[in-house]
């Protein structure tokens, strides 16, 4: 079992697969979260069901046996998906009625991990008081179905199809005459990625689309994007679009060769939905690592930005809470909340190629609505991180460089939830002046929090 205080994390279950993430554990998951989510179906005297997939990194094969083992073992009805992107289980879920939905993946994690994560009815994540009702009730006593009231396991062949079905229906525009260059990661949009973006009328090129088991992230995906770069220049492609392993987030390279990253992806996505009068509230919902220039270019378009604290459930949160529409993080979790439940990176990778092909501007063009300010970000070690917000000396030091910035940059300090670190997050319109700021920022960090 995972060694954190609390077994689930931001993003469900993680960890080294076979050591942290096992078999034993996979299934008395299951079995736990087959009782606290399949109960509303009990009441209504029906057998819960449920919907799984996984991305395709080996240890999947045994963890997704062992969940599907664990659910139909508690009487619930499993309908298998097998390999599909986390957004795609999300989306089934809610589509077949499903009670829940468990998803087998370490997302851009290397190969060695693993992770278990659950949906609630509709497609949902969990909130922090279910996932804690599934861990306290991982040993507890139980009454086994017998006869023909164990759950039942059916394969699930038209889950792919569902999906991209349902991509192309919410898509805006066709993208007839764009090429673009597909980096599936090895992972698990490997196949429903290409196969999307060519049925919408793209040329497509593909690279990182052969999973074998071992090879997810490895090299390629959005946290390698140097096989991407290089195919959209060989190619002469209009864009890239680069997934991580399990497909829910998505970032973006133009036809020069250079990133676009989450905060851009936003910002273009935001204006072409108002633009289009489907921006909710003319409102953006982002994290407050995002780039001083997203909020500074949003404003010159008369876009609100909500800042949340980090994390796509925090976003997801504020955006179900008042019905906005989009909202994100820079890493590139964009979450359209009126086509899907979660981030989707081919959603995501599609809608920026419908706004190129709408307006025939190239990539790089509409990245120029925001500029990024430099940003340093220094992680500071072996310090007591508790003592961030009480120590008045590091706070009135803080206030002082924000001060100096005058508007034009920003300071966030931040703890880490799992390690004695602090982040140093420093913007200004210099790089040099972003790095002397958290360079004094750290010694001051240092010099008070050190253990």
């Amino acid at each position: 079992m995972p060694t954190t205080a609390r077994l689930f994390g931001t993003d469900g279950v993680r960890g080294l697969a076979n050591v942290d993430i096992t078999a034993e554990l996979a299934l008395r998951l299951s079995v736990a979260a087959a009782h606290v989510l399949g109960d509303a179906a009990r009441q209504a005297g029906r057998r819960p069901k449920a919907v799984v997939g996984r991305d395709p990194r080996a240890s999947g094969e045994f963890l997704s046996a062992a969940v599907i083992a664990g659910l139909a073992s508690a009487g619930v009805d499993v309908y298998h998906a097998n390999v599909l992107p986390t957004p795609a289980i999300a989306f089934l879920t809610a589509d077949t009625h499903a009670d829940f939905g468990v998803m087998l993946s370490a997302s851009h994690n290397a190969m060695p991990d693993n992770g278990i994560k659950f949906f609630a009815a509709g497609g949902h994540k969990l909130d922090d008081r279910i996932e804690d009702e599934i861990a306290e009730r991982l040993d507890q006593d139980w009454e086994r179905p017998t006869g023909a009231d164990v759950g039942r396991v059916v394969t699930m062949p038209d889950g792919h199809t569902r999906y991209i079905s349902h991509l192309l229906t919410v898509l805006p525009n066709r993208l007839d005459g764009i090429k673009v260059v597909i980096d599936g990661a090895h992972g698990a949009a490997s196949s429903v990625s290409p196969e999307v973006f060519r049925l919408a009328g793209a040329e497509v090129i593909e690279i990182g689309t052969e999973p074998d088991g071992l090879n997810i992230n490895d090299g390629y995906g959005s946290t390698h994007l140097d096989h991407l770069k290089a195919a959209v220049l060989a190619k002469g492609a209009d864009l890239g679009i680069a997934h991580d392993g399990d497909a829910d987030r998505c970032l973006a390279v133009d036809a020069s060769g250079t990133e676009v990253d989450g905060d851009q992806i936003m910002a273009i996505l935001a204006v072409s939905l108002k633009s289009r009068g489907a921006l909710a509230q003319d409102t953006l919902v982002a994290t407050v690592m995002s780039n001083l220039g997203l909020l500074q270019a949003m404003e010159r378009e008369g876009i609100v930005v909500r800042q949340t604290a980090v994390g796509d459930r925090y976003v997801l949160e504020d955006m179900r809470a008042s019905s906005f529409s989009l909202g994100g993080e820079q890493s590139g979790h964009v979450i359209f909340l009126d086509h899907g439940t979660t981030g989707d990176g081919v959603l995501t990778g599609l809608m920026l190629a419908a706004r190129v092909a709408e307006t025939g501007r190239p990539l790089a063009e509409l990245a120029t609505v925001m500029r990024r300010l430099p940003q340093v970000l220094v992680n500071v070690k072996g310090v007591d991180k508790s003592r961030v917000e009480s120590d008045e000396e590091l706070q009135a030091a803080v206030r002082a460089e924000e001060l100096a910035l005058a508007g034009a940059g920003r300071v966030l300090l931040r703890k880490s939830g799992t390690e004695p670190v602090v982040r140093v997050m420093v913007e200004a319109g210099e790089q040099e002046q972003a790095q002397a700021v958290a360079d004094r920022l750290v010694e001051v960090v240092r010099a008070r929090l050190s253990l």
